[in-house]
């Protein structure tokens, strides 16, 4: 008889500890959820691998399980290790920059993604079977709550007119990761540009990157390819990514245009 392997993963490491102190406490999901101010489903999704736990659940869990330390270790570790490896330093740098700055050619930025466009996106990974691609849409989900901090960072994402029109995953996912992006545009910490098919040629179309800067003039850089990524720190090369940047900036609509065209390939107005 086969048996399963038991989960070592980050995630799964959270999820089997939480269950065992919930256990261990005599309480059920829907007690331990009334008691930390999170819906049960949460709690069963986190012990199902469906979700990455956040920070402030994990202090809460702590307290009122009388684990000092132990679930706020184990959420940082379950969201920075499903990530590659080569994008673990530009993630924590990006979890604490004040200023964030993101130039996508091909798909929407993750920080922006619906959890159906990332797993749309995600599943065609070479070799990543169900549990793992639900993991990595969960850790992704979670990089986003550094957009719902008490003090966000300012984000200001340029997005290629063809991120727009490609489809992935059916048209009601295309659909409603455009009226997101278009719903998001109007938080006070967030920019959204277009760079439309008509400016041409231009220097974004020689990758996607990204920059993160702090209050303390810290700034890095962030550039992926097909098979990896790198982070760039030296200040010359990072310097060179915010000409681009602004380079990009002067050919993006402004933000209204910007929106309005999000919503006419949602197909929410007329052409």
């Amino acid at each position: 008889m086969k048996t399963s392997e038991p989960d070592t993963s980050a995630l799964g490491l959270f999820a089997a500890e939480l269950s065992a102190a919930r256990t261990a406490a005599s309480l059920s999901q829907e007690e331990l959820g009334a008691r930390v101010h999170y819906s049960a489903s949460m709690i069963a999704m986190i012990e199902g691998r469906k979700r990455a736990p956040r920070l402030e659940l994990a202090q809460r869990l702590d307290d009122e399980l009388g684990t000092p330390g132990t679930f706020v270790r184990l959420q940082q570790a379950a969201r920075i290790n499903p990530l590659p490896q080569w994008f673990r330093p530009y993630a924590e740098i990006e979890a604490t920059a004040t200023r964030l700055k993101s130039w996508q050619a091909n798909v929407v930025d993750g920080l922006l993604q619906t959890e159906d466009y990332a797993r749309a996106l995600l599943s065609v990974r070479p070799n990543t079977n169900a549990d793992e691609l639900e993991e990595l849409v969960a850790v992704r989900i979670e990089r986003q709550a550094v957009l719902s901090r008490q003090v966000p960072p300012l984000l200001l994402v340029l997005l290629d007119e063809t991120v727009l029109m490609r489809p992935v995953g059916s048209p009601k996912i295309m659909h409603d990761q455009l009226i997101y992006l278009e719903e998001m545009s109007h938080r006070p910490s967030i920019t959204i540009g277009v760079v439309p098919l008509e400016a041409g040629a231009h220097t974004g179309l020689l990758g996607s990157f990204a920059l993160a800067e702090a209050d303390d003039a810290a700034r890095a850089g962030y550039l992926e390819t097909a098979s990896t990524g790198m982070v760039v720190e030296a200040p010359a090369s990072v310097t060179e990514l915010a000409v681009a940047f602004d380079d990009l900036l002067s050919e993006a609509l402004p933000r209204a245009q910007s929106r309005k065209l999000i919503l006419k390939k949602a197909g929410e107005i007329d052409e």
